[in-house]
This record gives C-alpha cells, structure tokens and sequence, in this order.
C-alpha cells in the first residue's frame, strides 16, 4: 500500500518523484527515484526538514494540546464550516476517480494545518479527496495523519513548498503564513486560496484580560493586495460568533495560539475572572481564484 497522497509530493531535497516499485517504497517510507529515504513517524508523520532544520519555533505539545481540546468542543466550528463551504465546489470530485489511468482525485494542500481540523471539514465535503497536511509542528501533525487520504508533513512553509507544478485544487490557508507565490505555483489553474485572517475586533473580550497579539486592520485587504499577481478575488465574507468559555477554555485558546510561546497555563489562570468570560470570534474568509 502506498504512502498516503504521495503524488502529490517532491522529494524535499531533489525535487524528484518518489519510486513506486513495491521493494522500495511503501505505508511508511518515502524513497525517490535518486535514492533519498524519509521515513514515516510511528504517529504517521514524515519530516521533511531531516537535517536542514527551520530558523522558527513549533508549536509545543501543550499548544496543541490545548487547540485540540478548543477546537474539538467546537468552538471554531462557523469557521470550519464557511471554509469547507467555499472549497467544496473546487472539490467536486471527476465523474470517476480510479487508480488504473482514470481521472485523479480533487486535491488539497492545508498549508500550516495544525491538528487538520479544517482539513478534516473540508475532506468531510468531499469524500474521496486526497490532501497534504504541512505544519511544522510533528505534534500537531500527529494528529492530522489520522485523517483519510492525508500525507502529513513536517515542513517550513517559507521554503518552496514540497509539492509539484499545479497539483492541487485548493489551498488552505488558516491563521497561518502564506507563502502566495507558492500557493500559486502548486495550484491549478482555476483553483482556489481560502485564506482565514482575523479582523481588529477578533477575541477582543479576552485580549483586554491577557497580553496576546492585537490584529491590525485591513489584514484581508492586504492579503488581496499581495495576491493580486496570481489572483483574483472570488469573494469575501465575514464570519462572526459569539464566545461565552470558562476559564479553562479561555486559557485552551490563549495557549493555542502564539502566547503559547511565552505564557505558561497557570499565569494565563492567575489573571483571568472566575466565571464565564464573554468574548467574539470576528475573522474574514477570503477566497481567491488561480488566474
């Protein structure tokens, strides 16, 4: 059995396609046709970063930890939803999808997935699909392996992303960096960047009671602006909900993000109110066609 989704990548190293024969690859390894191996984790994951490294910091075991707990209770969920609501029509599977020269599988690229939690929406539309997980953190990563058809990839998205010429349909692109010019590359034509940014009121409730990042105005603005090259915009939405969280999901969503970094659980608990914390989601879903 093949390595999930592995025509969809390139050898990290050479840019080479993976050898296919049966002695020489497989479930849990990667070989291309040069002769560079990159192994499985026993979680699933494949780090492609072996050896180079990344000058930037993965998330930790208890950021992920704590997004898992958030996101799985569901408070994200209007943002899953409108995400797999937009790249649900680029996924529109062929008419028939086999493995004997027949028409491929729609394909997607979460670029910076974290736990694959909007990854697993979007594949949830579109069964069948097949989809590359990128993130830097192999903790987080541990999870989206799990989802169907998915090849998880430890990798700095700043590099020149580990996937050929106009493999996929649609990027995902979700609180995370986005590397256009690349994004561009791997997309076909027609397809689509779904771009999740925050606006200057997002979490408001809850960056008036601990140090997290402020959101300037106009992120999605900017992103249209710096996408304009190989994109035109599609559309654009805003996706607002309230949050009403105990304390112990308000730290879950401090700590998930980059106030993970420098903030440990017990000082995030120390300076918030006993009682239920009100605060709103307010972020803009950007979708962004291939010319």
């Amino acid at each position: 059995m093949p390595f999930p989704a592995q025509e969809l990548l390139r050898c990290p190293v050479c840019s080479e396609p993976w050898e296919t024969s049966a002695n020489n690859a497989g479930a849990r390894s990667l070989v291309c046709v040069s002769g560079h191996r990159f192994d499985a984790a026993r979680q699933g994951y494949v780090n492609f970063l072996t050896g180079r490294g990344t000058r930037f910091v993965p998330d930790t075991a208890e950021m992920v930890a704590a997004r898992e707990r958030f996101l799985g209770a569901g408070h994200y969920a209007p943002i899953a939803e409108a995400v797999a609501e937009a790249a649900a029509p680029a996924l529109s599977a062929p008419d028939a999808i086999t493995s004997d020269g027949g028409a491929p599988a729609p394909a997607v690229l979460d670029a910076g997935a974290g736990t694959g939690y909007y990854l697993g929406h979007v594949l949830g539309r579109s069964p069948g699909a097949r989809a590359v997980a990128l993130d830097l953190s192999r903790h987080a990563l541990a999870r989206a392996a799990k989802l169907p058809g998915t090849a998880a990839i430890v990798w700095d998205l700043w590099r020149d992303l580990p996937l050929p010429d106009r493999a996929v349909d649609v990027v995902l692109d979700i609180f995370a960096p986005r590397n256009v010019p690349e994004f561009a590359r791997v997309l076909r034509r027609g397809g689509v960047l779904c771009i999740v940014t925050p606006r200057p009121e997002h979490l408001a409730g809850l960056r008036d009671l601990l140090p997290m990042l402020d959101v300037p105005a106009g992120k999605a603005d900017a992103v249209a602006r710096a996408a304009e090259q190989h994109f035109d915009l599609d559309s654009r939405r805003a996706i607002d909900f309230p949050l009403v969280l105990d304390r112990e999901a308000a730290a879950d969503l401090a700590l998930m993000g980059p106030a993970g970094h420098h903030m440990d659980r017990a000082d995030i608990l120390e300076r918030l109110p006993e009682g239920p914390i009100g605060t709103a989601g307010a972020v803009e879903l950007s979708v962004l066609r291939r010319h």
